[in-house]
């Protein structure tokens, strides 16, 4: 640079190309240059870099490189793998260097680039996020969900034991409660609690349980493509964000719904927060997106998946691969079953007999002794091998049980 300013300056003051060249001890062409630029241009390739051993060789590396996208993300080819596969199996001669050169040109080319995006109030996006949390004392994987306002960055976040369709539902109802209305659309990815299928044409086939949810509130949903969660950046965003700020350290609560108000609560707190780039709170931005959504319907959705099944022998109905017991009386009867996030519910024909909390282990027995109860009454021996007993502290009832029933004997 400082070479630059002496030459020019001394052509300035009347010194010639000629005398420039031999003072400074460099070419006349250099010296035309700095007399063009008032800065060094840098280097300006004319032409792309010519590769004469590798160019016989790109439609195969393409083609490898193409096929791993169909495999494990940690079993495609590395640049190495490359180069030794067409040194052993193509009669490469080249170096590794130019391979790796190749193959980061190639993935720069293929980068996909973004548009910056407004967004209009009253529109949502929605996506769920994992996290290890501590519930009444065990440590478990929660999965939480998450909706996001991207006009004002209003969010809701609410923790299940799993990502079912139900607690899919659950969460939006939740999130509508929280903000006193409906959003007009909401962007997701292809979960299949969602989208049962993905018809040749593009358009969703529609979960059974989430089609009736959309059609309670009247959203219009639309979604992603598949693979490419920046489709709804911000959602994923706050995934993240919710994650780092709300899950650590490991959160440790008595129960579900502790943990839940607690987020709710830190949903709230974020209202107050005003983001870089922005002149107004995320609170006092929310009030537009409010007021561009829907009112709340009369009454929430029933955020149930529904099912059939016939009672057994053992007074017990299979939902979801465990057993919940039902009164002995409705025995080998046909019952319908009502799967909550929190409860099962079990009736039948118009009446419920039976409500359980929701088992998330698989294949276990849920039991209330209460209803074999008639049954023992019948079968004495059986008082005290009866499954449904054990480990349970008993009500009063069965002392007052046992008292009769060994009089009897």
């Amino acid at each position: 640079m400082e070479l630059y300013r002496e030459v020019r300056v001394a052509c300035g003051n009347g010194m010639t190309q000629r005398e420039a060249a031999r003072h400074f001890n460099i070419s006349r062409d250099s010296v035309r240059k700095m007399l063009s630029y008032s800065t060094p241009p840098g280097y300006r390739r004319q032409a792309p870099v010519r590769r004469p051993k590798l160019d016989a060789f790109v439609s195969t590396i393409d083609h490898w490189l193409d096929e791993d996208v169909k495999v494990p993300r940690k079993q495609r080819h590395t640049a190495k793998r490359v180069f030794d596969r067409l040194r052993d199996e193509c009669g490469f001669t080249g170096g590794y260097t130019i391979i790796k050169d190749y193959m980061r040109e190639r993935e720069q080319r293929r980068q996909e680039v973004f548009v910056p995006l407004s967004h209009p109030p009253g529109h949502a996006q929605a996506d769920f996020g994992e996290a290890m949390v501590v519930i009444g004392g065990v440590e478990q994987k929660a999965r939480f969900f998450v909706l996001d306002l991207p006009h004002s960055d209003g969010c809701y976040v609410r923790a299940y034991p799993a990502a079912v369709a139900e607690a899919w539902v659950d969460g939006h109802i939740h999130a509508f409660a929280f903000f006193g209305a409906v959003p007009q659309s909401i962007v997701y990815d292809n979960d299949r609690c969602l989208v049962a299928k993905i018809l040749p044409d593009g358009t969703r086939k529609r979960a059974a349980l989430f089609s009736g949810f959309l059609s309670h509130y009247l959203i219009r949903d639309r979604y992603g493509r598949p693979g490419k969660g920046n489709d709804k950046g911000n959602v994923e965003g706050l995934v993240g964000y919710a994650r780092r700020n709300f899950m650590v350290p490991i959160p440790r609560f008595a129960t579900w719904d502790a943990f839940n108000a607690w987020l709710e609560e830190q949903c709230r707190k974020r209202q107050h927060d005003r983001l870089r780039g922005e002149s107004e709170t995320i609170g006092e931005r929310l009030q537009r997106d409010l007021a561009a959504m829907r009112p709340l319907p009369a009454a929430p959705f029933d955020a149930c998946d529904q099912a059939s099944a016939k009672v057994t022998a053992q007074s017990l109905v299979r939902y979801k691969t465990n057993d919940y017991s039902v009164p002995v009386a409705y025995g080998h009867q046909d019952v319908w079953v009502r799967g909550y996030v929190d409860a099962v519910v079990i009736g039948c024909r118009g009446e419920i007999i039976a409500r359980h909390p929701r088992c998330w282990e698989r294949e276990d027995v849920v039991f209330d002794p209460l209803h074999y109860l008639p049954l023992i009454e019948q079968k004495i021996n059986a008082l005290d091998q009866a499954a449904p007993l054990q480990g349970w502290d008993l009500p009063g009832e069965f002392a007052t049980l046992r008292r009769l029933m060994e009089a009897r004997m």
